[in-house]
């Protein structure tokens, strides 16, 4: 049996699911993105070598999107943890949802769309002001700006950083991922022994269960509140 620590730390692990209740789009479902949309044409390296200005076009209507759509019930009753509990979040979604729901340790996996970077000097990295990127918008080192986005292809420089703030969890929830997109679905395998986990989704999940993971086959909107509540109520 699994004994916790006196500082109680949970992660939460957040895939598209959880903002596609907001009203964005994911990727990979029956009507996402890469379903009308070809992603070596989008969201590679080649594709921005090739024609930068199709890929600032396609990241600018998703920034645009972003902007006209709010947090829901699951990204702030996630905010409610954080007053018992040493709550992070490990997100593959690079919406602001969390944050702007008031979740203040957030890590970005796939990077962060309202963000620019330089192409020169990845370090070099800018707020967005409104949604539009533009050909000949430069960093001050005069290279031409990209979207702040981890592409198919280039590597997730956070994932080391992930594996740290996953291996300290007493307990980890992940919600609306399908956990087929590598290395993020990994994330589950570097947890302590025998930790609680709850999964929820609407699909089954792709993975064996075992006796300490609890799924539940729901909404986020709809489930994350009240395991919120029963955490906060009766603890773990």
């Amino acid at each position: 049996m699994y004994k916790r620590t006196e500082m109680e730390k949970i992660v939460v692990l957040t895939g598209a699911g959880i903002s596609a209740e907001s009203g964005i789009r994911t990727f990979r479902d029956g009507d996402g993105l890469w379903k009308t949309h070809h992603f070596a044409d989008l969201a590679t390296p080649d594709a921005w070598r090739r024609n930068p200005e199709l890929v600032l076009e396609f990241y600018n209507d998703r920034r645009k999107q972003l902007l006209e759509v709010e947090p829901n019930a699951a990204h702030f009753a996630l905010t409610k943890l954080e007053k018992k509990y040493d709550l992070h979040i490990v997100t593959q979604n690079v919406d602001d949802l969390h944050e702007r729901a008031g979740s203040s340790k957030v890590l970005h996996l796939h990077g962060e769309l309202r963000k620019a970077r330089s192409t020169i000097n990845p370090d070099l990295i800018y707020n967005i002001d409104g949604w539009e990127l533009k050909l000949g918008d430069k960093c001050e080192k005069g290279s031409q700006l990209r979207p702040h986005i981890v592409w198919f292809g280039e590597p997730v420089d956070d994932f080391e950083k992930a594996v740290e703030i996953v291996s300290c969890a007493d307990l980890l929830l992940v919600i609306g991922t399908s956990l087929v997109v590598y290395p993020a679905a990994g994330l589950l395998y570097h947890t302590k022994a025998n930790i609680p986990i709850y999964l929820i989704d609407p699909g089954e999940p792709k993975f064996s269960q075992t006796s300490n993971l609890t799924f539940i086959q729901d909404k986020a909107a709809s489930a994350v509140p009240k395991l919120v509540e029963q955490l906060l109520d009766k603890g773990f």
